[in-house]
């Protein structure tokens, strides 16, 4: 049975600050449990690393690379990861409603259940679908544009750690303290010092504070790549699909995120100094805060799916064997979204007494940038139409993306209107729409990403049938499990309750819940494609295109063209890379010295401060933030004197890295 929770008294020590025993979750075996179950798991991974000696090839290799390719590649391991965490929220979650029925509690407390929705929402957000879209960007657009790395090697992986250090806050909330219980948006003035006590709503600000600098800085980073370094000849409208995207996405990250990193720095504020920028009292107003936050959280909504209309119009492209219809079309639908999207931030919160010509104004804005949207989709099928279209798995998701995704826009221009959304705002209608949104389009075109770009990181395809199997684990869960909260909220059933007393809902609830299970099916098949893939990578293993059938008849062709890279590239049209196949080409092995970064430990280093000093600030162990605050400046600083960063790779190291990769 759910009892009241009842907060550790506040008390502070010099040392400690506000830390002490009682705010150890000993007493909730949930969450015992799953600090026991992560461990054990971490037990498990430690003795591996240390068996296998692969502590050392870890560090050298991968935390202080900055290498664009592998830092992409960990930028999709920390989405996984985190997509468990969030995942097992999102489970709880519909377990609890499913057994919450007719004046049952369920096995959740209440404030147990508002710190799990809210984590799921911040969690997935923030660090798993941001995460997915900056790696495949990492990974990819340099690549397209004949970039050896990032313009800012050095702060890429600097943002990547940031990113870690956020993910790595929010999951110390789980065994120390507590997270906060406000939604993932954190509306005062619910989230104020008044209403939300203890360290959850902190844990939330510095979580993110922390990652958005990554994020920020990331932005900056890949706008340089694309406007500075394009390969010779790559004019703007020569650019892949996909770099256009990137740049467009990174345009919006830069132009957003300040946003939001004012907006918590004002409620860090009103939190720690009692300033009044959110409160009703000496001039606060609660309502600048929603409008701050929405004038950030649309164009995040943009962020995390433009890159994945860029991902979908490769993969089109790739197994229709035509080239995308429209690409001019394409770039200026993508353009237009970009601008309309912080113009239709209102639309949120049409229900807060805004005013009819306010609402009307926001309601036409919503319903406009629909069309540039809808003018992609008719782009993707006309590359289709009278295409050869090959059923890789690829395309598996990217139509179950266009139907989908399909329906997911015609829900949200219902509820672009006015006086429908009066009456669906606050329900599961609006929960099914966003789902359906994200879930169909962002997660979608991630595992699309995935199995499409594999082969080129790894020189081998994933598993077919297992890929499969995750495929219909996702698209039939989805289904089962949030079609039924429509009809939920056509009935009125409003979010975020975590019981209910009419026993008539609960089929809906049950059925949503069996979705979840089978979502959780497709994840696992996830994971066991990457383990089957692995283990059986010398039967997948693919040279050349994996894709192109042609691949064979171009290797025998005689003589090919060799092409120095990048001595040799002159960019002459779109599609060059595919013109040189169809010539008939192999790189040239005449390297020659090359300048790269060296790798460096200073990101990793002021990212593991950053975590210290953000968990010093919850805690208010004012003595440790200054501390982790100093050495954050100091290392920053030494780095900036570290002239011997750079260094050349010589064409003798190139080959032994070949080699060396070929032996493995």
């Amino acid at each position: 049975m759910a009892t009241e929770h009842l907060q550790p008294q506040e008390t502070w020590s010099p040392i400690f600050g506000r830390l002490t025993l009682d705010w150890i979750p000993y007493h909730e075996p949930i969450l015992i449990g799953t600090f026991l179950g992560v461990a054990f798991a971490g037990l498990i991974v430690l003795a591996l690393m240390t068996r296998f000696r692969l502590w050392l090839p870890l560090w050298r290799n991968w935390v202080i690379s900055v290498d664009h390719k592998k830092i992409g590649i960990m930028y999709m391991v920390l989405g996984f990861v985190m997509m468990v965490r969030g995942f097992a929220d999102a489970l709880m979650m519909r377990l609890q409603q499913a057994l919450a029925a007719g004046g049952a509690e369920g096995y959740l407390p209440p404030h147990h259940y508002d710190q799990v929705f809210t984590a799921h929402g911040v969690i997935m957000i923030f660090f798993v679908a941001m995460p997915f879209v900056t790696g495949i960007m990492n990974y990819v657009m340099p690549t397209q544009i004949g970039a050896r790395d990032v313009a800012f090697p050095f702060l890429n992986n600097f943002s990547f750690w940031m990113t870690v250090a956020g993910a790595l806050l929010v999951n110390l909330s789980l065994f120390i303290g507590e997270f906060a219980r406000v939604g993932w948006l954190a509306f005062p003035p619910l989230s104020g010092a008044a209403y939300s006590t203890g360290p959850g709503m902190d844990y939330y600000l510095w979580a993110l504070q922390i990652a958005g600098v990554g994020t920020t800085l990331s932005g900056i980073n890949l706008i340089a790549t694309i406007l500075k370094m394009r390969a010779p000849g790559m004019k703007m409208m020569m650019m892949p699909i996909f770099t256009w995207t990137s740049l467009i996405t990174n345009v919006l990250i830069v132009a957003a995120f300040p946003v939001l990193t004012a907006t918590l720095a004002l409620l860090t504020l009103d939190r720690y100094l009692g300033f009044h920028f959110f409160t009703n009292d000496f001039g606060g107003n609660a309502m600048m805060y929603i409008n701050l936050i929405w004038i950030w959280g649309h164009p995040e909504v943009y962020i995390l799916i433009i890159p994945i209309f860029g991902v979908f119009s490769e993969v089109v492209a790739t197994f229709s064997r035509k080239p995308l219809f429209g690409y001019t079309t394409m770039v200026w639908a993508t353009a237009c979204i970009m601008v309309l999207s912080f113009v239709v931030w209102l639309h949120h919160f049409f229900t807060m007494g805004s005013g009819a010509n306010v609402n009307t104004f926001f309601g036409i804005t919503t319903m406009i940038i629909a069309v540039p949207t809808g003018v992609k989709i008719f782009n993707w099928l006309f590359t289709m139409y009278r295409g050869k279209v090959r059923l890789e798995l690829p395309m598996y998701w990217t139509i179950g993306f266009l139907v989908t995704f399909t329906i997911g826009g015609m829900t949200g221009v219902l509820l672009a209107v006015p006086p429908v959304d009066f009456q669906l705002h606050n329900t599961l209608f609006l929960i099914a729409h966003f789902h359906n949104v994200i879930i169909g389009g962002v997660v979608f075109g991630v595992y699309a990403a995935v199995t499409y770009w594999w082969p080129k990181a790894f020189g081998f395809k994933l598993d077919d049938r297992w890929g499969k199997r995750a495929f219909w684990g996702w698209f039939v869960g989805f289904y089962l499990a949030f079609m039924p909260l429509y009809a939920l909220g056509l009935m009125g059933v409003t979010r975020r309750m975590n019981s209910y007393a009419d026993m008539g809902w609960q089929p809906y609830f049950i059925v949503a819940a069996l979705g979840a299970v089978v979502i959780l099916f497709g994840i696992l098949s996830t994971f066991m494609c990457f383990y089957v893939s692995i283990r059986d990578r010398k039967r997948l293993a693919c040279g050349g295109d994996p894709w192109d059938a042609r691949t064979l008849e171009w290797a025998n062709q005689s003589p090919p063209q060799k092409y120095n890279f990048p001595q040799d590239i002159l960019v002459t049209g779109r599609d060059m890379f595919w013109k040189m196949k169809e010539e008939g080409f192999t790189w040239s092995t005449d390297y020659q010295p090359i300048h790269m970064p060296k790798d460096t430990a200073t990101g990793v280093l002021i990212s593991a401060f950053a975590l210290g000093f953000g968990f010093a600030m919850v805690w208010y162990i004012w003595w440790l933030a200054i501390l982790c605050f100093v050495a954050m400046l100091a290392i920053g600083i030494a780095h900036t004197f570290n002239y011997n960063r750079d260094y050349y790779i010589q064409p003798d190291e190139v080959a032994a890295t070949e080699a060396k990769g070929a032996s493995a």
